[in-house]
């Protein structure tokens, strides 16, 4: 015969399973709340033999590629109108990520994927930046997360990789520069903002703070890829615009309307990342014209996006 006290033992026993239950389902994650710790920099420059960037805990090492002799519709592409390669570690609690993009030749894409995969990083996006450019030129978007000196020692084998087959084909060093003949103020009185000029390319970049973009649980920030750029070169009666927009999926349609009805080409549309959230997009584009046709054509596009203030 089941007495009182025995059920009252057992919803007792029930009630604290229960409740034990909740607390569990409940608590915080840990490792999400914890702070990242401080990039060791002068281990990245070590293993990677480059000095790079410092910029708000986040380090970025860049190399241009200036062995390689581009050109599309008769302009020269030199390293600040999208021909550089670079890698951004952002800190985590525990240890690093990297994001960056490896500037190849069409016939080193496969040695270099093979490097990358071997380096314990990921190929995250593969794609162009151009048409009609000679030589053809691809882009290998990476991803990785963990110790950085691992992460720092998988972009150092990628890089030497780049060297190898570069050397192999004995390929020169091509002008650093482009001769431009425009003033930049033009392009800011458009834009309503201002970027920098290097090299003969004046580039603007636009940040997105009106979006919080993370991937892996880590923010990713205007310094370490998500922005919208724009490079410039030419005189003011022909000049020529390289460069990157990146949308929110119910930015894409509208952006590429713009852009095409302004005569500027859309040339990709790609990820860059894949465990981004939200979801993001990039556009490249190419346009040729007078200079102050190309700005308000980029403005149009900027116009159908929340692109923030201007980071140059």
């Amino acid at each position: 015969m089941v007495t009182r006290k025995l059920v009252w033992g057992i919803l007792m026993m029930l009630l604290t399973i229960s409740c034990t239950a909740s607390e569990q389902e409940e608590a915080p994650d840990n490792t999400a709340s914890r702070a990242p710790q401080p990039l060791d920099v002068g281990q990245i420059e070590q293993i990677s033999g480059l000095q790079g960037m410092l910029q708000d805990g986040e380090y970025k090492i860049a190399v241009p590629q200036n062995d390689l002799n581009v050109s599309v519709d008769g302009f020269r592409i030199i390293p600040p109108m999208g021909l550089t390669t670079w890698a951004a570690f952002t800190p985590t609690p525990d240890g690093g990520m990297v994001m960056g993009d490896f500037v190849v030749l069409e016939d080193e894409v496969g040695p270099v994927q093979q490097t990358l995969i071997d380096g314990g990083l990921t190929v995250s996006a593969l794609h162009n930046h151009f048409v009609r450019d000679e030589p053809g030129v691809m882009f290998i978007h990476i991803y990785g997360m963990g110790q950085v000196e691992t992460l720092a020692a998988g972009v150092r084998a990628t890089l030497d990789k780049v060297k190898e087959l570069r050397t192999a084909k004995k390929l020169q060093a091509q002008s650093a520069s482009v001769t431009t003949d425009f003033d930049p103020a033009t392009i800011d009185e458009v834009l309503g903002t201002s970027g920098r000029m290097n090299a003969g390319v004046y580039k603007v970049t636009i940040g997105r703070p009106d979006v919080t973009l993370m991937d892996h649980g880590v923010r990713v920030s205007t310094f370490a890829g998500f922005n919208t750029w724009m490079a410039f070169q030419g005189t003011s009666d022909k000049a020529a615009v390289a460069g990157d927009f990146v949308m929110l999926a119910d930015e894409v349609a509208p952006v590429i309307e713009a852009l095409a009805g302004q005569n500027i080409e859309v040339v990709a549309v790609h990820n860059h990342m894949v465990h981004d959230t939200p979801r993001v997009f990039f556009l490249h584009f190419w346009g040729v014209g007078p200079m102050d046709a190309l700005a308000r054509g980029l403005k149009a596009g900027l116009a159908q996006t929340g692109a923030g203030a201007a980071t140059p």
